[in-house]
């Protein structure tokens, strides 16, 4: 267990966390037809925006009620009323997702008293479902703010149903990419079930062409899909982070759940695939006992280049988590662990310690630690350079590469692909000898020398054994 250990500095040097509104508005992007909002001034909804642009290399949907100082002090009624009849009019989203920001919650918006009044007065919004969630950026972390917005669109939108034995609700964590649900949906249809995944980023930000333009999300979970999740016979919950939302399913609908705190390994994946044996009756299909069975020696081809390497980390604490204990678990050392807010998850890090801080924090501990191995987003590619050391991205976001929604890092496939790169990362870093890497010895340097012309058999000055030999002949 890891003891966690809150920095005490007056600010963030070099920030490694994200604010609770985009973390909210991460998870608004699974849903389909969607149009989040950042209840907030334009600048916080544009920083985010950025970000989300720069990981996914995609277009993002992302409107701001436009507070400044006049409404901020006035409050924000007249600005939610505009924003959502221009969203409606302009976009025609099924759902408006909000979320607010430190400004909003610092004055004190009743944001669910403007809204039922706005429902009130505009019948025109009836079709449209509203979600809210508060998410102040002056606490919490980007995880906080996704784990409060599944479980905002679960308590506002999903109704007790009948259940349906071969239907399962999959609960995804902010840490994982479009390819990782991906992977997820289809291990689960491997055993003949069907899955409602809440939020569905596979089918918004999957890198795709879509052949129409719309101004809201393209794809995701429908608002027939989220309803939908009320006949679930069982929830799989993905990180701790859903934890909420699987209790929320469970008190709305009676669904039971499990919470899986990692599907980065090997146990952990075990454990999945006897759970869905367990539901479905059948047994583990074959691809994935050969799956199995091929991460068993990618493990062991791994091993020999992270064990006993040293590591500093930085990331949200499922992630933390995820790929903190699978570099245990091949030998490596967790020496520095940074992560951006408190979380059961911490407990869990095969660790010493656990501090909640910035990347400031994490270069100066790697320095003194001696690492071998840097591992958080991209805003520690200025660290690593610093330090001279190997540099694995991971995280959000990472802008400096492509490839972001088909980063898979869950299941036995997926895991193997974590450990495959990290490998090579450091197979990169292994020496190799060249020309005066061992400085000779006097002697040694003159016994290297070359045998002068004059001294050769043949007479000739070639130095050439043939000629010596002709010449020995015709005598």
């Amino acid at each position: 267990m890891a003891e966690v250990v809150e920095s005490k500095k007056a600010c963030a040097v070099n920030p490694l966390k994200m604010s609770q509104p985009l973390g909210a508005s991460f998870a608004f992007m699974g849903l389909d037809a969607c149009m989040p909002v950042m209840h907030g001034s334009q600048g916080c909804t544009s920083f985010g925006l950025v970000l989300l642009v720069r990981h996914f290399k995609e277009a993002i949907p992302l409107q701001t009620t436009a507070m400044n100082e006049v409404t901020t002090i006035l409050g924000g009624y007249e600005n939610i009323e505009a924003a959502l009849m221009n969203i409606h009019q302009r976009a025609a989203p099924r759902i408006i997702a909000i979320c607010s920001t430190g400004l909003t919650e610092t004055k004190g918006d009743d944001v669910e008293g403007f809204l039922a009044i706005v429902r009130q007065r505009k019948p025109e919004l009836a079709d449209t479902e509203i979600v809210y969630v508060s998410t102040p950026d002056y606490v919490g972390a980007f995880e906080d703010g996704y784990r409060h917005a599944v479980t905002g669109i679960v308590r506002a939108m999903v109704k007790p149903l009948p259940t349906v034995a071969t239907q399962i609700t999959l609960l995804p964590g902010s840490h994982l990419s479009p390819a990782d649900i991906d992977e997820l949906r289809e291990i689960i249809e491997a055993f003949g079930l069907t899955a409602v995944v809440l939020p569905d980023l596979s089918g918004s930000l999957d890198g795709h062409i879509a052949p129409d333009w719309r101004g809201t999300t393209l794809g995701g979970t429908t608002v027939e899909e989220i309803r939908a999740a009320g006949a679930s016979a069982f929830t799989l919950a993905v990180g701790e982070q859903t934890r909420d939302a699987a209790k929320a399913l469970q008190d709305i609908a009676g669904t039971p759940f499990e919470v899986y705190e990692r599907l980065t390994g090997l146990a952990c994946n075990d454990r999945l695939m006897q759970r869905l044996s367990q539901i479905s009756g059948r047994p583990v299909p074959a691809k994935y006992r050969r799956q199995r069975s091929q991460l068993l020696d990618a493990m062991l081809d791994g091993h020999f280049y992270t064990g006993g390497t040293k590591v500093a980390i930085g990331a949200e604490p499922d992630l933390l988590l995820a790929v903190g204990s699978l570099l245990h678990e091949m030998g490596a050392e967790l020496k520095v662990c940074v992560s951006t807010t408190a979380s059961p998850a911490h407990a869990l890090l095969p660790a010493a310690k656990v501090v909640i801080g910035d990347l400031e924090d994490m270069e100066r501990a790697a320095a003194e630690a001696g690492c071998d191995l840097l591992v958080t987003h991209s805003h520690g590619r200025q660290m690593a350079e610093r330090l001279g050391k190997p540099f694995f991205r991971v995280g959000f976001p990472v802008f400096d590469r492509i490839g972001n929604s088909h980063r898979r890092y869950v299941g036995y496939r997926g895991t193997m692909n974590l450990i495959f790169e990290i490998a090579n990362l450091m197979i990169e870093q292994i020496p190799h000898h060249h020309e005066g890497d061992w400085p000779l010895t006097p002697e040694a340097l003159r016994a290297a020398q070359p045998v002068p012309q004059a001294e050769a058999g043949c007479g000739t000055g070639c130095g050439c054994g043939d000629h010596a030999a002709v010449a020995a002949a015709s005598a």
